[in-house]
């Protein structure tokens, strides 16, 4: 066995971390993108074009906002994640040759508690019609990605994943352009920085067993664990580009694309309580991998009848750029450390929102979507125990004046439950050759998630 192979304990984790959450929308997308959306659950976003958020739903829709505009929203978000054991099993170390696993002395652990955290997502926007019925300029500053899960530090899955923390800064200038009175066109291009924390567990006592050394397997007892925690970051670059068309002055289409994103992410992974007798076997050092994060399409509908709006959508998201996790060690002559099999498929998402304008001040919003998840069973880790997700979301808009709106959205996300059926190590056909499989115990049982959103927005004319 590859004694580098157990530095991926740590390093699986440092990108691994870029899968993390129980983000709003399936995988670990953020749509929440602005509050006026979110009461229609975001159906028919890339036609709705209500304000200056449609800088990242659809560029082209700057064409519909008149003046300068300024719109700032938080949204909070709360998962609940919860793992329910099902014959789950320590690491255990195999023999060079055919016979019975070997013990390694592990606590099998409890099931990790909630592993959902709050997070608090904002979103800015500004647009300005720079040549009137003509040209517009924007920008849009938002979190495309991440969120946070935290499991307990002894439970039963520690070896898979603990602590998994995202966090992303994307920065969108764009431009719009009002063909005629039917047709507009809007791009723009997208800065998106991406920081990830991650740590797991590592176990001790198998990397002293794969050395063969007597005097380290005897420095290093049964049961012998510590945390890893790696820290790795990037700037990424992606392009976004928006048609919409106007059937009438009712009824509206919308189409946008955003591109994939690639990082070459870049970091640190240290080893906590190691045992001196390992500190060569797993020496603290940089680690990188490259990450591609998906591009999407959405086309969107926008059809008004008296007080009535109704929007609706569906999106498609190209996560198959993401099928295997490749770590490797910064400056290694030996590069590879060890390649997790993720195989995402694509997803799709599809909306019904509906608006009721009740009086001048008052706008009433419903919606309801169903979203896919890009993880097949077989591969889902604790990091990302999702799963397909049905919306429910309600909200309202108070407009004080034409130069003022607030915007409230609350939607509820059931999430079905996940199976987990991980193995203790990957069978030999899913790992390239030359990568290492380090034990990390069959992680096999159940999750079961929801996710509370909560929304809220300012919106100034001037």
């Amino acid at each position: 066995m590859n004694l580098r192979g157990f530095v991926s304990t740590a390093a699986a984790a440092a990108i691994g971390a870029a899968f993390a959450g129980q983000a709003g929308a399936a995988g670990f997308a953020l749509i929440e993108q602005n509050a006026s959306g979110l009461g229609n659950a975001y159906s028919g976003a890339a036609a709705a074009a209500e304000d200056a958020s449609t800088i990242w739903f659809n560029p082209a829709g700057m064409t519909r906002i008149g003046g300068r505009q300024v719109v700032g929203a938080l949204n909070i978000i709360k998962p609940e994640a919860k793992f329910s054991n099902n014959g789950s099993t320590p690491p255990t170390l195999g023999p060079p040759v055919p016979g019975p696993l070997q013990n390694l002395g592990y606590p099998l652990g409890g099931n990790g508690g909630d592993a959902g955290d709050w997070a608090f997502v904002p979103n800015a926007y500004l647009s300005w019609e720079v040549m009137p019925n003509q040209l517009w300029l924007g920008i849009g500053i938002n979190a495309p990605f991440g969120l946070k899960t935290e499991w307990d530090n002894g439970w039963v899955g520690r070896f898979h994943a603990i602590e998994s923390e995202v966090k992303t800064i994307n920065i969108n200038p764009s431009v719009a352009w009002k063909v005629n009175e039917t047709f507009s066109l809007g791009a723009g291009v997208s800065a998106m920085y991406l920081d990830a924390t991650l740590s797991n567990s590592v176990a001790y006592r198998a990397a002293a067993i794969a050395t063969g050394s007597g005097a380290v397997i005897a420095a290093v007892p049964p049961g012998t664990e510590g945390i890893a925690t790696v820290k790795a970051d990037d700037w990424g670059w992606g392009w976004n580009v928006g048609a919409m068309i106007n059937f009438s002055p009712a009824t509206r289409l919308g189409l946008t694309y955003r591109s994939t994103v690639k990082f070459g992410l870049s970091g640190d992974v240290s080893f906590a309580d190691r045992p001196a007798a390992l500190a060569n076997v797993l020496p603290n050092s940089g680690v990188n991998a490259d990450v591609k994060l998906p591009d999407s399409f959405s086309v969107a509908f926008s059809h008004s009848m008296d007080r009535w709006q109704f929007l609706v959508d569906y999106t498609w998201t190209g996560w198959n750029t993401i099928q295997d996790l490749s770590i490797y060690r910064s400056g290694s002559a030996t590069c590879c450390l060890t390649s997790t099999p993720l195989n995402f498929k694509d997803s799709w998402r599809a909306g019904l929102g509906v608006n009721y304008q009740l009086n001048s001040e008052w706008k009433l919003r419903g919606g309801i979507a169903y979203d896919t998840t890009p993880v097949q069973d077989q591969y889902r880790t604790p990091r990302l125990p999702d799963q397909d997700r049905t919306w429910l979301a309600a909200g309202a808009q108070w407009a004080l004046s034409k130069q003022m709106a607030f915007d409230f959205g609350l939607a509820y996300l059931f999430v079905k439950d996940a199976n987990s059926n991980l193995p203790n190590q990957e069978p030999a056909s899913a790992i390239p050759p030359g990568f290492p499989n380090s034990p990390k115990g069959a992680l096999v049982g159940s999750y079961n998630a929801n996710v509370w959103i909560i929304s809220g927005q300012i919106r100034l004319n001037f």
